[in-house]
């Protein structure tokens, strides 16, 4: 019995060395990654924002405060809750979460090939044959049984860098998908608030409509006096009808728009467009301060750079899966059990039985498949790197835009109010000429329908003025930074209804709160 075992295990030892050699040349080689090693490609940076108006006021160190509820410098308790019940019910954001859970497992997938894959199988079977004669001879017909456990093993080491790579490109997806989720989330946002304050806009213009019907009351019951005293004709009653109507009209016309901007929020919140309602609110509050970085830390603030630089991480590291195919490929494998004929004798000595042993394998010709197969790759890789480029020029462009628009929206803001004045001012003289007798009634009309466009231009660029404030924001990248892509980010909630306590009346605008300064360069590893 000992000499059996000597035996066996001088059999063995062989076949155990081959393996262990194997499987050392295999780490031994496994740090040997082929392809390029990613950079962030450059991208041209300004030094300054051109459109920045004087006094614009650049973050400091002390304001690293979190802005990731950025909304708040509002200071307007609806849309507050708004916003937060946005954050909860957009099926958008909960697309983009979903997305992001996907690319969060195939990481998990990817990393799964460094590890050998085992598996166990059990059979049982029974086979026969059938009795035959032939001539003098015959034969009986036979019955056998063949029971087997089994083991098995195989690992492919990672000899170029294959998985690796697979692993790097699938983290830079996660990390892709985490800033897609934020730049989906960003956006939600800010539509939200700029539909609101488009919508409390056109509530400030709704008064505005409202009050003029008043005043053309007056000014019609003002002509019927007249024309009743015989001092004015009957035309000036029918011009001043007129007037009027076209005021009614136009104020009946303003709650379309309402009505659209109302149901737009209803769907960005989660909510039907027939259970949704936002009470009447006219707009009073003005953009407060937003102070920014440099440009240079707007590559970590906008999700949509970072979305884009990850890609092009990912294109890099498919360029190495690609160039691996050329190089041969080593399995390891074993496998091991019992079988044999007799149950009752299946887990004995005699009816084991093993095999291991290392493959190496290698394509000799495939027909410019592999090299295709990496030009596409690379091209992939370019087109990203593009693609990143365009979208830092368009973001820079996205904040030179806001802030042109804010600093001019302010100066026109201070020359159209004084023409509000000018025009009121205007009117009233006008109206007590007409009341003297001294002017015709056309010079009332043309007096009211002045001052009416000029107040109606003020509160548009009133909602203008805010819309592009929170375009600003959105521009320099909300309360996000490039250092959110490494944190869980959590699932979205089903929608649920809004409770009617939320909808509070709009408050006056407060301090602007500064952006963090924190950058973060993520690169694959």
């Amino acid at each position: 019995m000992q000499s059996d075992r000597i035996s066996r295990a001088r059999m063995l030892a062989p076949r155990v060395l081959t393996l262990a050699v194997a499987a050392a040349l295999a780490t031994l080689l496994a740090g040997c990654a082929v392809g390029p090693d990613y950079k962030r490609p450059a991208a041209e940076i300004p030094a300054s924002y051109k459109e920045a108006a004087p006094g614009w006021k650049v973050a400091q160190p002390a304001d690293q405060q979190d802005r990731g509820d950025w909304w708040t410098i509002y200071q307007d308790p609806q849309l507050n809750a708004l916003e937060e019940k946005l954050n909860t019910a957009n099926q958008t954001i909960a697309q983009y979460a979903a997305a992001y859970r996907q690319a969060r497992a195939l990481v998990g997938e990817a990393r799964a090939a460094y590890f050998p894959t085992i598996g166990a199988s059990a059979g049982a079977t029974r086979s026969g044959t059938g009795s035959s004669s032939t001539g003098s001879t015959s034969s009986r017909s036979g019955v056998s049984n063949s029971f087997n456990v089994q083991l098995d093993a195989s690992w492919e080491p990672d000899l170029w860098g294959s998985v690796t790579r697979s692993v790097n490109a699938q983290k830079a997806g996660q990390q892709g998908a985490a800033a897609d989720l934020a730049n989906a989330r960003l956006s939600a946002q800010a539509t939200l608030a700029q539909t609101y304050f488009s919508l409390r806009a056109l509530d400030a213009t709704q008064q505005l409509l409202d009050e003029t019907v008043a005043a053309y009351q007056r000014s019609l019951q003002l002509t019927q006096n007249q024309y009743a005293a015989g001092v004015a004709a009957r035309s000036d009653v029918i011009q001043a009808q007129t007037q009027l109507q076209s005021a009614q009209a136009a104020a009946i016309d303003n709650g379309v728009q309402r009505a659209q901007d109302e149901h737009a929020i209803a769907v960005l919140v989660g909510e039907p467009a027939s259970t949704f309602s936002i009470p009447p609110m006219p707009l009073t509050a003005t953009p407060p301060a937003v102070p920014a970085q440099m440009p240079s830390a707007l590559l970590e603030r906008r999700p949509d750079i970072a979305s884009a630089e990850r890609k092009a991480a990912a294109a890099n590291e498919q360029i190495g899966v690609a160039i691996a195919a050329f190089f041969p490929s080593l399995t390891l494998s074993a496998s091991g059990g019992f079988e044999n004929s007799v149950f009752s004798q299946l887990l004995t000595a005699p009816s084991r039985f093993w095999t291991l042993g290392p493959q190496l394998a290698a394509t000799i010709f495939d027909a410019g498949l592999r090299k295709a197969q990496t030009e596409a790759a690379r091209a992939a890789y370019d087109a990203d790197v593009a693609t990143y480029r365009l979208t830092v020029l368009t973001a820079f462009q996205d904040v030179e835009d806001n802030l042109a628009s804010q600093r001019i929206l302010e100066r026109e803001v201070v020359v159209q109010q004084q023409a509000v004045e000018s025009a009121r001012q205007a009117l009233a003289i006008v109206t007590n000429e007409y009341k003297a007798g001294t002017v015709g009634y056309v010079n009332v009309l043309t007096a009211q329908t002045t001052a009416f466009t000029a107040e109606q231009k003020l509160k548009s660029i009133a909602g203008q003025r805010m819309v592009s404030s929170v375009g600003l924001v959105k521009a320099l990248g909300g309360g996000w930074d490039a250092s959110q892509m490494n944190r869980e980010t959590g699932d979205v909630a089903a929608p649920a209804p809004l409770p009617a306590s939320s909808v509070t009346p709009v408050a006056q605008n407060g301090v602007a709160l500064a952006p963090s300064q924190q950058q973060t360069q993520t690169q694959s590893k």
